[in-house]
Formats: C-alpha cells, structure tokens, sequence
C-alpha cells in the first residue's frame, strides 16, 4: 500500500466535501482492501477475489458498501479496468422484525437514562427521535437554535430546517440553562467539544440491559427510523418525510417507513377470502 496515494486520496475526499463520516470510512475500507491484497499489485483478478472474500464474510449490503469504497478510490487512480460490479440485491418489502426499534422500547430506553441520572442522553434521544435529526448533526442543535424552534443544518452543499417541537424546546431551554450555556452546540463531551457518533453510541448501549431492549436495536439511526415510522403513520405524505429528514431520494425514504409485515398479515386476515 502506497501511503502516499492514501494521502493524496483523503484530500480528494475532502476536496469532494465528503463528510468526515464518509472520508473515515472510505479510508477503511481501502485499507481493509491493501490487508487482504497484501504485497500485491492491484489486479482485475484481486478485487474479483476481494469481491468473493466479502461474500464469505458480510451480507450483501455491506458489500456493497465496501465495494463503492474500492471503487471510487479505483476511478482516483484512474484504474477503471478493476473496478468491480457491486451484487444485484432485490428490493426489500418488510423490515426485520428483530431490528425494529418500538416506540414501547423508545420509552422503555428513556426510563432507563432516568434511572441512570443521565439527563443528556435521555435529551440526545428525544431530540434525535423528536426530530428525525441525524447524529452527526446534533451539533446544529445550539441554543440559538433552541431559542428560535429550529435548528438550520448546512451539510453537503444543502441546507435544511429541523423543526424543534414545543416541549422539546421546553425541556432543552431548561437543559441549557441548567448548564450555564450561553450559546452555542448543546450537547458537548466533558472536555467542551460537541459529542460525537462514539460517545452517543457507548452510551445507549449502556442501557440496553436495564431496558430490556436487544442492544441490536439501540443504535442513534434507528431513533431516526421511528421518527419516520412515526411521522408517516399520521401523514401518509412521504415527499414531506423525505424533506423532513433531509433525502434528496424518495427510494431512500421508502426504507425508512418499511413495515415488518405485522400489518399486512392483519389487513390480509381482514379480507376473508379464505373459507374454511
């Protein structure tokens, strides 16, 4: 692995205004590549054979998303010969039941940072699940931001408004107040900085056993999940969703608002065809 091109790839990231997120992943999953190529060449046969490797080893969305990694930092090299197609995966109807997040589970994790005295993270989780916000952007969630009952989310080149509800805004203003913050990001580590995806995450993992919920659904994404089952469930309007959580395709959204079946099989029963 030449630690040059490396370094030359992550300024072609950020020269692309990828998000810090996506420039850390990417590199990732390159040097996740060099490990199993080893000593050598890149080749049409290697990433062929890196392409089976994860096959063995991930389901097919996760290759998938290795394999956008490899092939964009392929394109920088100007190596198109070796890019390799990503797999064919057949659009899902239903969610998996076992990594729905229910509102039953939503209330039953706040009680638990109750339990806990841990008022930031229960407040991080309602403003993530209140408002659809990505964890990434918790930042924007200032006290002006607060003061005003919407926070203003420049990312990528788009710009978008968080809508903050009533009684969150209540519960926040008190929080901040509580703090003796005057202005700027609410929701800041110890040392001062704005917490990060890490820290959120360690965190609601911690409450996973008093809560009683699978620790396979307690991660900051789903929060955004139900916020949109929940939204869709009263509106019925998913272009207003998809603008509401910042989408800029509707297919993504229709992810969002997957059902895991329950409903189906109920309307199904409804209609009564079945004599026996």
């Amino acid at each position: 692995m030449d630690e040059n091109n490396i370094v030359q790839y992550r300024r072609h990231l950020v020269e692309e205004e990828k998000s810090a997120a996506t420039v850390q992943k990417y590199l990732h999953d390159i040097r996740v590549f060099f490990e199993y190529i080893g000593t050598q060449p890149i080749s049409k046969e290697n990433t062929i054979a890196y392409k089976e490797y994860l096959c063995e080893k991930l389901a097919a969305v996760s290759v998938n998303s290795m394999l956008a990694a490899l092939n964009h930092y392929l394109r920088f090299l100007g190596r198109l010969d070796c890019c390799v197609k990503p797999l064919k995966i057949q659009r899902r109807i239903f969610c998996d039941e076992e990594k729905e997040l229910t509102r039953t589970e939503y209330l039953r994790l706040l009680q638990a940072a109750k339990n806990q005295k841990n008022q930031r993270l229960s407040l991080v989780i309602q403003t993530i699940c209140g408002t659809g916000i990505r964890v990434s952007e918790l930042r924007f969630i200032t006290v002006e931001a607060v003061q005003a009952g919407k926070a203003v989310v420049s990312c990528k080149n788009k710009t978008r408004v968080i809508f903050i509800p009533a009684p969150l805004q209540k519960l926040l203003t008190a929080y901040y107040k509580n703090s003796g913050l005057k202005d700027g990001t609410i929701f800041l580590s110890k040392n001062g900085k704005p917490l990060d995806r890490s820290n959120i995450w360690r965190e609601m993992k911690s409450l996973c056993a008093q809560a009683g919920v699978s620790p396979h659904k307690v991660f900051p994404h789903n929060l955004r999940h139900l916020f949109a089952r929940s939204f869709y469930a009263i509106d019925r309007d998913i272009v207003r969703l998809a603008d509401l959580l910042g989408h800029s395709s509707i297919n993504t959204t229709r992810i969002y608002v997957m059902e895991t079946g329950r409903e189906h099989v109920r309307q199904i029963a409804r209609m009564q065809l079945i004599v026996t």
